[in-house]
Parts: structure tokens; C-alpha cells; sequence
């Protein structure tokens, strides 16, 4: 699969993803993963870092299942409940992404997920 990571000058420099991803490949999918473990309970309750470590784990389980892995996301939707947990969810995603093949990426503040406990969601698309 080809990709191509834009980042256009008049754009300012990004933190951890790229402004564009041109790509080719079948696109996959991946709903929003939360920081439920395989018995649907939370990991890490009130600890941001901690649910997005077992979200990014969810959503390499469910791009496992349609032959792709986390660097063929080209683009990643995340919902946080709370501004102050951005440092902890940018330290994860610049430990589990390839920095110079960073994403398009969307961060959205919310009022709340599908649990009041959840702090963290995180969606992506693939192309493989």
C-alpha cells in the first residue's frame, strides 16, 4: 500500500499527526475502542493514560481482525472527557505511532462517553 503524508506549508506545524494521508488500499473501519478489557470491565478507572493504553490495545485486536495493524491507520478520531488528559493520551499515541507516519487525526472534547468512568475513545480508519 502506498501513502503519502502531507504536511503543507501555510498549515501550522502539527503535534503528532499529519495535516493529510493520501493513500491507496481497501479502507477499513474501526469503531470507537474505550478502555474496556475482554470481560467488559474498565481498565484503569480514573487514569487517562492507563484507558488509553488499553484502547490503543483494543484497536490493534480489532485491526488484527481485518489484516491490518496500527500503522495502517491513516486517520484517527479521538473523544477526550477531560482537556487535562491530552498530554497523557499524546504521550501513549507517540509511544505506539511511527512519528515520521503519524495520522490524520481529530481530537474532540466531549461531555461524557457510553460509561461516566470512561475518559478516553478512539476511532480510526485503515487502508491495507
Amino acid at each position: 500500500m502506498r501513502r503519502y503524508h502531507a504536511q503543507p506549508d501555510g498549515l501550522p506545524k502539527p503535534n503528532g499527526f499529519s495535516q493529510a494521508v493520501e493513500f491507496d488500499g481497501k479502507l477499513v473501519a474501526i469503531s470507537g475502542q474505550v478502555a474496556f478489557d475482554a470481560d467488559g470491565k474498565i481498565v484503569g478507572p480514573g487514569d487517562a493514560e492507563a484507558q488509553t493504553r488499553q484502547a490503543f490495545a483494543n484497536l490493534r485486536t480489532a485491526l488484527a481482525a481485518a489484516g491490518a495493524g496500527l500503522e495502517n491507520v491513516v486517520k484517527f478520531t479521538i473523544y477526550l472527557t477531560d482537556r487535562a488528559d491530552l498530554d497523557a493520551v499524546r504521550r501513549v499515541r507517540n509511544e505506539v505511532l511511527d512519528p515520521s507516519a503519524a495520522p490524520a487525526s481529530t481530537l474532540v472534547i466531549v461531555l461524557g462517553l457510553v460509561d461516566p468512568a470512561l475518559r478516553v475513545e478512539i476511532e480510526a480508519l485503515a487502508a491495507v
